[in-house]
């Protein structure tokens, strides 16, 4: 986990290197101060000199202007190194995540993602900034302030061994229990998230079912157990507070009963004494520092091992090398195919799936919910694999094309259509970022999108907002198509994206790509038979497998499911689960 966090640091290691040695230099001239206090007090003021004081003393404000310099110098490096860190991070993060297979999303889904680029990384980042600076400076000042209390007694210096030892102990039992608390925390971080990303991207239908209080029950649930969780962990955390005084107080007391001995005996100075005083209030600090320290790293421990899981990620779908780059046409095939989600070890949801679809041909799908309609669609341009059997596209095994090649050879508008923040132009251009306006508006009017988009004041130029909320259903499906088509498609791939479209722009769209796009493949997947009964051949699927794969006629004559779809539709239903199949 640390090897793969590391290389994210970068250009960034120069500063972290001068945050510590600057760090240091801060801990040596702070810490040099209690023992020229010692001269002060010995050689100054116990016999009258007032020179030695001022000699001693202006040094001693020589050391403090060095730290203070050292000190500044540290928190600028500091924050520029774990600043930059974190952004390193989040760059290489969202980069891999850009590279994930459908598979490899539907493993963290979105919520746990969105947890690990923000929540995650911030922990990490302030982790980064710790450890340069409190896990650089308590260890140093731990060194060097017990060097300076062997220097001035041996045998006083046992105190603050026996004092060290007893906090580190007691740290140590309380980290290993409270990071155990922080990795659960941040599972109820991404349910909360999950719960607010549901809520907030359906509030439509919330509002309309007048659901308001059964979500902020919900989300008080979700809330109620993070916070439980958190009260325990912290609650952990906080003995070590109580804990450094109990130390901190002894060590008074020790060094008070045994200093004073020592003096009246004559083998320690008051000077001495006071800077023992000095150096024990700084090592107990020290060792707080690093209480702190290591509360934060536990913390952001859990949080470093959920990035270091996304950046070790693997996309389960790449390119081969050689591989091809041409799509010689439309034609698809699939033989013996068979289909498992959870990378081919959850349930088969199609099987033994054998057809095969010639280049310009209309292919409607048909089949109600949870037949694997969408499932067999996205095996063509390979958003998933097929965990048994091949696919083929063009002559081609889908596995030997050029992911780039194959998927801007097959255009999908999927069932979850999806708009991004910007003007009209923007989003058509995803489909071909150097279409001109002549050829954006002969799309839009395939997609029959230029009948509302010339009515809006703007026109091309409209601001659609983040997830197209400021467009209805039918026009978000007629954009999408449009922006599909944009791709000069050999594969158009239509997933139930006219169902929001009323049945007369539906016949519309499927003349036009039936007189302008000949050439060009068409699989169209819907619930209603007026959408797809014009088609060369109807697939039929029923849990996963192929119980049809004819002409519209044909159907009516041999296949009972389409049959009784058919008749459902014609007496007013047009929703395929409502006919009783």
């Amino acid at each position: 986990m640390l090897k793969v966090l590391a290389k994210y640091i970068k250009e960034y290691k120069v500063a972290s290197l001068l945050t510590i040695v600057f760090i240091i230099g801060e801990v040596v001239f702070e810490l040099l101060i209690p023992y020229m206090m010692t001269y002060i007090i010995d050689k100054g003021v116990a016999i009258n000199d007032f020179n030695a004081v001022i000699k001693y003393g202006s040094i001693m404000i020589l050391l403090a202007i060095l730290g203070l310099i050292c000190g500044i110098a540290a928190g600028i490096y500091g924050a520029n190194a774990s600043a930059g860190f974190a952004k390193n991070l989040r760059e290489g993060m969202f980069r891999n995540i850009q590279n994930f297979s459908f598979s490899n999303i539907d493993k963290f889904s979105s919520a746990s993602l969105v947890t690990r680029l923000t929540t995650d990384i911030t922990n990490v980042q302030n982790s980064y900034q710790m450890i340069l600076r409190m896990l650089m400076r308590a260890p140093a000042t731990l060194i060097f302030a017990l060097v300076m209390t062997v220097t001035i007694s041996r045998d006083m210096s046992v105190v603050f061994f026996v004092a060290i030892f007893f906090l580190a102990t007691a740290l140590a039992i309380i980290i290993a229990v409270a990071f155990k608390l922080f990795n659960l925390v941040f599972e109820k971080y991404d349910a909360l998230n999950a719960n607010v990303q549901e809520n907030i991207s359906g509030i439509r239908v919330v509002k309309s079912y007048v659901q308001e209080e059964r979500e902020i029950s919900k989300f008080d649930t979700a809330i109620s157990n993070l916070y439980k969780l958190f009260v325990k962990a912290e609650s952990l955390v906080v003995i070590n507070n109580p804990l450094m005084m109990l130390t901190v107080y002894g060590c008074i007391i020790a060094l008070s009963w045994f200093g004073a001995q020592r003096i009246v005996s004559g083998t320690l100075t008051t000077g001495e004494l006071t800077s023992l005083f000095s150096y024990i209030m700084s090592i107990l600090i020290a060792l707080m520092m690093l209480s702190f320290a290591f509360v934060m790293i536990t913390i952001s421990e859990a949080s470093a091992k959920r990035i270091a899981e996304v950046l070790v990620e693997e996309s389960d779908i790449k390119s081969k090398d050689n591989a091809c780059n041409e799509v010689k046409d439309g034609s698809v095939d699939f033989d013996n195919v068979s289909f498992s989600y959870k990378a081919g070890i959850g349930k088969p949801v199609l099987s033994n799936i054998n057809i095969h679809i010639a280049s310009g041909q209309t292919i409607g799908i048909l089949g109600g919910t949870g037949s694997a309609k969408s499932s067999l669609v996205n095996l063509i341009p390979r958003l998933y694999d097929a965990t048994g059997g091949s696919v083929y596209v063009g002559g081609k095994n889908v596995k030997d094309y050029d992911l780039k090649v194959l998927r801007d050879s097959v255009s999908v508008v999927l069932q979850k259509n999806v708009l991004f923040s910007g003007t009209i132009i923007d989003n058509l251009r995803w489909g071909n970022e150097n279409a001109t306006l002549d050829e954006i508006k002969k799309a839009c009017e395939l997609a029959c999108a230029d009948e509302f988009i010339e009515r809006m004041p703007e026109k091309y130029d409209t601001w659609i907002e983040r997830g197209g909320n400021n467009v209805s259903g039918g026009q978000k499906q007629r954009l999408c198509i449009a922006r599909a088509l944009l791709k000069n498609p050999k594969i158009l791939i239509l997933d139930d994206s006219t169902s929001a479209v009323d049945t007369a722009t539906d016949a519309k769209i499927r003349k036009a790509f039936r007189d302008e796009i000949p050439n060009t493949t068409k699989i169209i997947i819907s619930q209603r038979i007026s959408s797809i009964k014009d088609a060369d051949k109807i697939i039929v699927l029923d849990k996963g497998k192929i119980v049809g794969f004819d002409t519209h006629e044909r159907l009516l004559e041999t296949n009972e499911i389409y049959k009784t779809t058919a008749n459902a539709q014609s007496e007013g239903n047009a929703d395929f689960d409502k006919a009783g199949v």
